[in-house]
């Protein structure tokens, strides 16, 4: 369909004043995701400064750690400086070796994938569903009856002759996967289940935080997420022994000495500075306002957008409840010319907007990776549109 008939489906002025309405009027330029401030941010951070205590050393780690696991649910939660390194560190204590295959989706952002390629791993990636714009794991398993051969030691690709370690779904702009389905998949294939729950912090599937499917799952704290720490992430787990493991390597594998440097294997230097602490802590005092917030803001927009042609707002999935991390529009198949000419008017009116990312096959160094065939997920990435989602609007 040629862009003036689309035109006639999506009416683009229409729109921007549909988003117009739901926000602020005395704001001359709206962000996408702007951090928000209004604890104890201010007050913990300064006394960080106060007492010189500002870098990996202070008690501020230990209390953002230990909130972060009463908040979510699991048994143990280990800051770290962000959410890659902690989906790195998640891959490395799950098995995940040199020339292992590991399951992420098409669709994701580039963490994902780099996260793998940190291990020496290769990237296999998966479609995408429109229900939850993540991993479809139906797909996925109709896959893997075709590819996949079950050994006694692990999962092999009968293709490549390489070993698929791991399945790391990605929870899309809060939006869970659909856990069960997948977690059903995984046992039956010896499978790794890793959440990148980046973006789901607050996010629910089946009344139970996301991060507690499998061993292992990574969490960001970056500061266009739902809650910053400026920069950093965690990796929870239910298993005290990982997470045990994992505050170790992530502290350069030192060995606890008064005045030895003692470093008994490989080590990172991961670990989430003290100030940066201070400030989660001060945000998730907040967290749960900050959730009502935005799920309220989705709404607005989910009314407003109810009866206009040409597109449809992201809701979440019927078996979740999701934090809304970012909002997003999915225009009409015949209306996908138009995205470019939407972006273009929406931030020329001083609303940012964004799409959603290149996926991952078209990128140079994960051209040649192995991957099914993902045409809902070029679909998505050709219709996506995120519009402003900032707790303050």
């Amino acid at each position: 369909m040629r862009a003036d008939q689309c035109a006639q489906e999506l009416n683009i002025e229409e729109v921007v004043k549909a988003i117009r309405e739901i926000l602020p009027e005395n704001r001359i330029r709206i962000g996408l995701h702007e951090p928000f401030f209004g604890g104890n941010e201010w007050s913990y951070v300064k006394e960080c400064i106060d007492t010189g205590w500002v870098s990996s050393v202070g008690t501020y780690v230990d209390k953002f750690e230990d909130s972060l696991a009463a908040f979510t649910g699991v048994k143990k939660a280990v800051a770290v400086a962000n959410g890659t390194s902690a989906l790195h560190v998640c891959l490395l204590l799950s098995g995940v070796e040199t020339s292992d295959e590991v399951l992420v989706p098409a669709l994701t952002f580039i963490a994902t994938a780099n996260a793998v390629a940190y291990c020496g791993a290769v990237p296999h990636f998966v479609d995408s569903e429109f229900q939850t714009l993540g991993l479809d794991p139906n797909k996925l398993n109709d896959y893997l009856a075709e590819i996949a051969e079950v050994k006694k030691d692990g999962c092999y690709n009968r293709k490549t002759g390489r070993r698929i370690k791991a399945v790391v779904p990605m929870h899309t702009f809060g939006h869970p996967v659909d856990l069960d389905t997948l977690a059903e998949l995984c046992q039956r294939y010896k499978l790794e289940l890793i959440e990148d729950a980046a973006e789901s912090l607050g996010s629910y599937y089946k009344g139970k935080h996301t991060g507690n499917w499998g061993r292992l799952s990574a969490v960001s704290f970056n500061g266009n997420k739902i809650l910053t720490t400026g920069g950093g992430g965690a990796i929870l787990t239910n298993d005290e022994e990982l997470g045990k493991l994992a505050k170790h390597i992530t502290t350069q594998a030192k060995v606890p000495h008064q005045w030895e440097f003692q470093h008994d294997r490989i080590g990172y230097n991961y670990r989430m500075p003290n100030i940066n602490a201070a400030l989660g802590c001060a945000q998730l005092e907040q967290l749960s306002m900050f959730i009502d917030k935005k799920r309220n803001l989705a709404e607005r927009y989910k009314q407003v957008f109810a009866n206009m042609p040409g597109l449809d707002f992201i809701v979440e999935p019927k078996f979740s409840r999701s934090n809304y991390w970012l909002n997003a529009i999915l225009l009409d198949e015949k209306c996908a010319a138009l995205r470019d000419d939407l972006l273009a008017e929406t931030n020329a009116q001083g609303i940012m907007t964004r799409p959603v990312w290149n996926l991952m096959y078209t990128m140079p160094m994960y051209k040649d990776c192995p991957r099914m065939e993902c045409h809902t997920a070029e679909s998505i990435a050709q219709r996506l549109i995120n519009i402003p989602s900032s707790v303050n609007l």
